[in-house]
């Protein structure tokens, strides 16, 4: 499947959305506690004020879906794949995704409460401005994400790549970012005060700086 970088780059406010297939729009429904399994698939469907409280997502499959409005309070998605969608005003109180790829996904205007990544792959997704503070994010891959100007005070960032990755603007201060690749943060272009880093990060960092460490 080809990846399409750009959709990581796309304006959170101003980009107009779709118009949706009227065949392929779910609206309006009751997903409380549904569960889904490898053999639910979607592909270019749009899921418009529905309610995704407790579903129970064990390897679903998402392509070029849109979310608008959504639901995802407490519901868990395991090994289930959500890539080239987008999610715009949607809700993730108590989500967790454990070794789920989203690869090339855009999330605009969303909030996020306890969120929580473990595993998968997050490469080319756009999270720019996202107030991910204290969210958590465990041994993903996130190459070139965007995280412009995204709020991460007190996350979780631990053994993470993120190389390639937007950092510009972003805000890190008291962020454990112990194990993840640090190589495209830029220190001049980002708040990291109280960050805890490896002493490794460190040096990758000084050399970042242009300092010779010793």
């Amino acid at each position: 499947m080809a990846i399409r970088r750009a959709r990581a780059n796309i304006d959170p406010v101003s980009a107009e959305p779709s118009i949706p297939d009227d065949g392929l729009v779910i609206r309006d429904e009751d997903w409380y506690g549904k569960s889904l399994t490898e053999s639910d698939r979607y592909t270019r469907y749009s899921f418009l004020d529905t309610d995704w409280t407790e579903v129970a997502d064990e390897g679903a499959v998402f392509d070029e879906c849109t979310f608008a409005g959504v639901r995802f309070n407490a519901s868990r998605h395991t090994g289930a794949a959500f890539t080239n969608c987008t999610f715009t005003r949607c809700t993730f109180f108590d989500t967790r995704f454990t070794d789920c790829k989203l690869v090339g996904s855009l999330f605009r205007q969303c909030t996020y409460t306890l969120f929580e990544v473990s595993g998968g792959d997050w490469s080319f997704v756009g999270l720019p401005g996202a107030d991910l503070r204290q969210a958590g994010f465990d041994g993903t891959r996130m190459r070139e994400v965007d995280l412009t100007a995204a709020r991460l005070e007190k996350a979780t960032v631990t053994g993470c790549d993120l190389s390639g990755a937007t950092l510009h603007g972003s805000k890190l201060s008291g962020a454990d970012l112990r194990g993840s690749d640090l190589s495209s943060l830029d220190p001049l272009t980002v708040e990291f005060n109280g960050a805890t880093i490896s002493l490794e990060q460190a040096a990758t960092l000084a050399t970042t700086m242009g300092w010779h460490v010793g």
